[in-house]
């Protein structure tokens, strides 16, 4: 039955273009010694009648995140979060109806970047939930990335009292430790090391987000963009991540970023 019932999950998610999910138990957070996520922050403490949680993921169309900083990554980001809620929203419905208690949790879990300035962690993370419903493996970036996207996927979560066949925990690590994301970083907040201690300087890098605000062209992104992992990157033709760097060979994509940045923001 509860297969049946992760079938129909999937085939909701199919029709609202979703591209990337995953299913995970709730007591996966709490027998896990990877990440040791605090008790607080798990599934069963926020919703305790949690069984399963379901993770949705949303790609950041790649060329859209090469104009960063830019009035039209800002909006797409946006957009990209409005479908989330919505969707996260409407898959937990779908499981109302059926009998079992679900809730969706929005994407961003803080009331904005002052208040993330102050306590840098919202009440529940959506890329521990990915990884625990192995869609991927942390990076040097602090980022979940994903042999899909990269880093360049957003994600929320439904927790639902349906105890739902799970997917496992990827094992294969997906980080190639490049290092171009800590080498790109415009206020250093990275370094060489291994998640989580690599996010040197969280405050730098949330003052980096409250400038764009101002200009309004936030978020930043560039460790996202330069990072040459994902099969989108070879959708898009951008395998050659040294692109960003090298402008010789490259000047039509630069200029084309360059046009884009001149307008819609400050």
């Amino acid at each position: 039955m509860m297969t049946d019932l992760r079938s129909e999950v999937l085939a909701k998610c199919a029709h609202l273009d979703i591209p990337m999910v995953g299913f995970a138990p709730a007591e996966r957070w709490d027998e896990a010694s990877e990440l040791e996520v605090p008790a607080e922050f798990r599934p069963r403490s926020i919703f305790p009648e949690a069984r399963s949680v379901v993770v949705i993921g949303i790609p950041v169309h790649l060329p859209v995140l090469e104009t960063t900083p830019s009035i039209w990554y800002h909006e797409l980001y946006g957009t990209v979060n409005r479908l989330l809620d919505q969707d996260a929203y409407r898959i937990a419905t779908m499981l109302n109806e059926q009998g079992h208690p679900s809730v969706s949790v929005p994407r961003d879990g803080y009331g904005g970047l002052s208040v993330l300035k102050e306590r840098p962690m919202a009440f529940f993370s959506h890329r521990h939930a990915a990884y625990y419903a192995g869609l991927g493996t942390f990076g040097v970036n602090n980022m979940l990335l994903t042999p899909r996207y990269g880093p360049r996927v957003r994600f929320t979560s439904i927790f639902t009292s349906a105890e739902l066949p799970a997917d496992p925990v990827m094992k294969e690590d997906v980080c190639i430790r490049c290092m171009r994301c800590t080498r790109a970083c415009p206020v250093g907040a990275l370094s060489d090391g291994e998640y989580p201690e690599a996010l040197t300087d969280k405050a730098a890098c949330v003052s980096q987000h409250e400038e764009l605000y101002k200009r309004h062209v936030s978020p930043c992104g560039i460790c996202i963009k330069v990072c040459p992992v994902g099969r989108d990157r070879k959708h898009f033709a951008r395998t050659d991540a040294a692109l960003y760097s090298d402008r010789e060979g490259h000047e039509r994509y630069h200029r084309a970023w360059e046009h884009v940045r001149r307008y819609g923001g400050k």
